[in-house]
């Protein structure tokens, strides 16, 4: 398995085997994303909010490998070649540098215009909380 990835303007692209793979992070990663976890609206009867961007952007700061994956799955969802789970997880895996991963998705998260209040909010929500907590 290559360990090679790349940031294109519009997308991130990772060569997996070989193979160049295409990840967007706009309208489709957001709908799919969003719909992986729903919580009810506070105040609102039988009311369900799509809270799964915010979910992941917490999980890739805290450095969830699983989640990685997910929301890769995700932004490559409606692209071709689509790469396989596995692939991905191998890729993952084996990759030689996965900070460097985790920041590159983190990074296309605050800059997608689908994306990017969203992770900033959150992101700034973790720093203030770092300012107070700063062994956190």
């Amino acid at each position: 398995i290559t360990s090679k990835f790349m940031e294109v303007k519009d997308m991130l692209e990772l060569t997996i085997n070989d193979k160049v793979y295409e990840f967007h992070f706009g309208f489709g990663f957001l709908k799919e994303i969003n719909k992986r976890v729903v919580m009810p609206l506070e105040g609102a009867k039988d009311v369900k909010k799509n809270v799964g961007l915010q979910f992941a952007v917490a999980s890739v700061i805290d450095g969830d490998v699983e989640q990685l994956a997910d929301v890769l799955d995700a932004a490559n969802k409606g692209c071709v070649p689509r790469v396989t789970r596995k692939d991905l997880e191998q890729y993952i895996e084996s990759t030689d540098d996965i900070d460097a991963l985790f920041k590159s998705v983190l990074d296309f998260l605050k800059t997608s215009n689908c994306c990017k209040k969203v992770t900033l909010e959150f992101l700034a929500l973790v720093e203030a909380k770092r300012t107070e907590d700063p062994e956190r």
